[in-house]
């Protein structure tokens, strides 16, 4: 998925040494990327985990959004205090606090399991995704911070390419171990008996997922502790990053941000879609676990379109571009919900191709001209990335009132909005 960000705690750049001298840094740009396959492919986790628990727990699709709402939470909540950590301890023993907050967050399935509520896997989730969210806040700044300024865009896609990696080979591998057994047992057969028993078996299929992630995350928390002195940096008070919010005075930077919470909003509803939308009769009419392999040509399409849209964001205006696709990915919307079949289904999955740009051009063009502010304004915009939490949410009710076909109008109206952000920021902005 791509929802890497330059954080708030990016402030801390300039203060530290100039790191590209550093005979350390293949071992630290390694870390790096994989902090960015971690955090992509555990988060693009949650589009196979969706149609798992609305099967466990009966849910509607609004409820079953509840697992996006509940993750995306944490950016809102946790960015900030995130970056006041770096500021505070530097990268590195935030990127542990974080690894290790992922850590706890997977090991809470097993109580949530144990529970057999549906209220205490959102609470896991949670608390996974507040360790992510403090990852990703490490990770966009020191990726930028290790070599040469000149650079630092193309580490920073190449960077983005693991997180990529992640989202597509996570939920390939999930879609088996996971989704596995939805295509072999029809629940309105069991007895109530037989129906617990099932629920109670397969709650601990997701349990033996998450276990495993929780181990080899304590790993390289590990790794990363013992390289812990291997940056050098200085750290710094907090700033009052709270005078970010003002920065909404200014009509480009506060639409680009509502965009970033539209982008992410629409990226997550139509990830979380693919396998009910894929299951479906009139259109590919496959199993969960067949349903749920064709998610990662989803999120590797985006992998894709990152390396061609770098070329083609050099020789054509970003704002342009931003338009283009956003026209694209509403027009793709439009015939995925109007045809039925193989167009319907690959329709909707080349989406993921169109969304690869839109981040980081949002992300540039919403900052451009805040000079000094910049820091500040990334913080803020960090926070934007709870759109993952609404507008899912939002596609469900949508979709519970009418028909999953229907609801794919709430995606296409953010792309539609990002499409007129786009046009409107084409030409450069003069420093505030």
């Amino acid at each position: 998925m791509q929802i890497g960000h330059p954080a708030a705690a990016a402030q801390t750049r300039s203060a530290s040494a100039p790191a590209h001298t550093d005979p350390n840094l293949p071992s630290l740009r390694v870390f790096v990327f994989a902090l960015f396959f971690i955090f992509g492919g555990i988060t693009s986790l949650n589009d196979v985990i969706i149609p798992k628990l609305k099967d466990l727990f009966t849910l509607s699709y609004a409820q079953a959004m509840l697992v996006q709402s509940a993750f995306f939470a944490a950016y809102f909540v946790v960015s900030l205090p995130a970056a006041a950590i770096v500021r505070r301890v530097g990268y590195m023993r935030t990127a542990v606090v974080g690894l290790l907050t992922m850590t706890a967050g997977c090991l809470l399935f097993i109580p949530a399991a144990s529970s057999g509520l549906f209220i205490t896997f959102l609470g896991a989730l949670f608390v996974l995704a507040a360790g992510i969210t403090i990852v990703q806040v490490v990770a966009n700044p020191l990726i930028s911070m290790l070599g040469a300024p000149a650079t630092a865009s193309s580490r920073l896609t190449f960077a983005q390419a693991f997180n990529s990696l992640g989202t597509t080979v996570f939920p390939y591998v999930g879609a088996i171990v996971i989704l596995g057994s939805l295509a072999h047992v029809d629940q309105t057969r069991l007895t109530d008996a037989a129906l617990g028993a099932y629920r109670a078996a397969e709650s601990q299929v997701v349990v033996h997922t998450y276990l495993g992630l929780a181990i080899a995350l304590a790993v390289v928390a590990a790794l990363v502790w013992m390289n812990r002195n291997k940056l050098a940096e200085r750290t710094s008070p907090d700033g009052g990053i709270m005078s970010a919010f003002g920065l909404l005075r200014q009509p480009r930077f506060a639409f680009g941000t509502l965009c970033i919470f539209l982008y992410v909003g629409a990226e997550v509803a139509v990830g979380s879609l693919i396998v009910n939308y894929l299951m479906q009769a009139d259109v590919l009419g496959l199993g969960a676990e067949a349903a749920g392999k064709h998610v990662p040509l989803y999120w590797g399409g985006a992998m894709f379109g990152r390396f061609l849209g770098a070329y083609v964001l050099r020789i054509c205006s970003p704002g342009k571009v931003l338009a283009a696709v956003g026209a694209v990915a509403a027009l793709l919307l439009l015939v995925s919900a109007t045809s039925t079949g193989a167009l319907s289904g690959w329709a909707l999955l080349a989406i993921g191709l169109v969304n690869s740009i839109m981040f980081p051009t949002i992300f540039t063009l919403a900052s451009e001209g805040l000079g000094e502010r910049a820091a500040e304004g990334s913080g803020l915009i960090c926070m934007a990335i709870v759109g993952g939490a609404i507008v899912p949410l939002l596609t469900g009710y949508a979709a519970d009132a009418s028909s999953l076909r229907l609801s794919l109008a709430v995606p296409a109206v953010c792309y539609l909005l990002i499409l007129i952000f786009g046009w409107y920021a084409r030409r450069p902005m003069q420093p505030c």
